[in-house]
């Protein structure tokens, strides 16, 4: 159980802290979560796009030295 210096608290209100602490932290790691799949989302929306670009320009080149 936490303990917190400025006051005693009973059985009950030391529970209820606990609980509350332990929300707090849960409701972090939550955040956390969406924070690092927004980041990897991202990244591979970030990836495709280059990868898409790089294939319309290596399409493009081909097309154009085909019709030559």
């Amino acid at each position: 159980m936490l303990i917190r210096k400025e006051q005693d608290l009973n059985a009950i209100q030391t529970e209820v802290f606990d609980i509350l602490i332990g929300f707090n932290d849960e409701e972090k790691q939550v955040r956390k979560q969406r924070a690092s799949r927004r980041a990897l989302e991202a990244r591979r929306a970030i990836e495709r796009h280059m990868e898409e670009r790089n294939l319309t320009r290596h399409i493009d080149t081909h097309a154009w030295l085909e019709e030559a």
